[in-house]
């Protein structure tokens, strides 16, 4: 399920310049581009010419060039300049979208422009916020329905089988057990994990001198829908999380996935280091951390939609684990039915 009428990261804010780029977003071919007074923009990816891409084209003062015949498009996407000639017709322009730059961000709107609502992008202030949580950012295209991915941001069993040696731990046991909060909200979920006294994972170690024993935390907020806002960390056993001082361990994860076709995506990713903060190698060090994890990831994802693909998703059951996964994909469900009442 693709709910058009929702707010999508179209691409990170330094990814657009002048030069056009082009993303298939929602089915949809996009091209993006800063006007030359730095003004980020999306229209759709196609002359209302003769069809040829934007993304092909040159930023020009007034817009952007067709480099085809030498049309120039607008922001709203009207047509503004036809070579050699001074007539336009109304036909002449292309289809605009709503595009919001926001905590380093630029968000898209591929639905209907008037329940286009800008309260509703997510808030991302650590960001913003380099003092503290310096972060490394990435997008990763992925060839699977991007609701897999939210199944998979919010199964936390998986971590000690797909990412034994990296973020999940080699104790299956540490996550079966954990303490777990779980709440519904107006527009997604919350999930607390709590691990105490617990071995830290290898990619705790490899970024910080931890005791053998922490006490972790897990904390997830499900934004429909398809962002996954994650905090993580560790302390020694025992120790006040709020309080405690080195040693420990802080990340916080920006997920997003922004659907390209019914089978593929695009992966908007960030993660900040929030415990060696003025040290520029312990953001790298956690940056290539969660690069193995999430390359272990869309490994395992892209198979499963093969066969998926292939065998159906009607066959397949649940477990006890999954009531996140499965109260997320409500909130998706009962999102698109408020946005679209009319496909209810």
């Amino acid at each position: 399920m693709i709910v058009n009428n929702s707010w999508y990261l179209a691409a990170w804010a330094d990814e657009v310049t002048t030069t056009p780029l082009a993303r298939r977003i929602c089915n949809n071919p996009v091209v993006l581009y800063r006007t030359l007074d730095g003004k980020a923009n999306a229209l759709i990816d196609s002359c209302s010419h003769r069809g040829a891409p934007l993304s092909l084209g040159t930023v020009v003062e007034n817009g952007i060039r067709c480099n085809y015949h030498g049309l120039v498009f607008g922001c709203s996407g009207a047509c503004v300049e036809i070579p050699n000639q001074d007539n336009i017709p109304p036909k002449a322009r292309v289809d605009s979208f709503p595009l919001v730059e926001k905590d380093q961000m630029l968000w898209i709107w591929i639905g209907s422009m008037e329940k286009a609502d800008e309260s509703l992008i997510p808030d991302y202030p650590f960001h913003n916020d380099t003092k503290n949580w310096p972060h490394y950012h990435d997008v990763l295209p992925v060839k699977c329905h991007y609701i897999m991915l939210v199944d998979n941001l919010l199964d936390a069993t998986h971590l000690s089988y797909l990412h034994s040696a990296s973020v999940g731990g080699s104790s299956p046991d540490v996550h079966m057990v954990a303490q777990n909060d779980l709440s519904t909200t107006d527009n997604g979920i919350t999930l607390n994990r709590f691990m105490q006294n617990s071995p830290p994972p290898e990619t705790y170690n490899n970024c910080v001198a931890l005791p053998e024993r922490i006490d972790r935390w897990q904390e997830f907020e499900f934004v429909a829908p398809s962002t996954v806002i994650q905090y993580s960390g560790g302390v020694p056993t025992g120790k006040d999380r709020k309080t405690a001082g080195a040693p420990r361990f802080d990340m916080r994860i920006f997920h997003t996935l922004t659907p390209e076709t019914d089978t593929s995506c695009f992966y908007f990713w960030s993660v900040a280091n929030g415990h060696d903060t003025d040290n520029p190698a312990a953001t790298e060090t956690i940056t290539e951390e969660i690069q193995v994890a999430l390359a272990e990831d869309k490994a395992m994802v892209e198979a499963q939609q093969l066969r998926i693909t292939e065998l159906g998703e009607e066959r397949l059951a649940n477990n006890a684990a999954d009531r996140p996964r499965v109260l997320a994909r409500n909130a998706i469900k009962k999102l698109n039915e408020r946005q679209n009442p009319e496909t209810g």
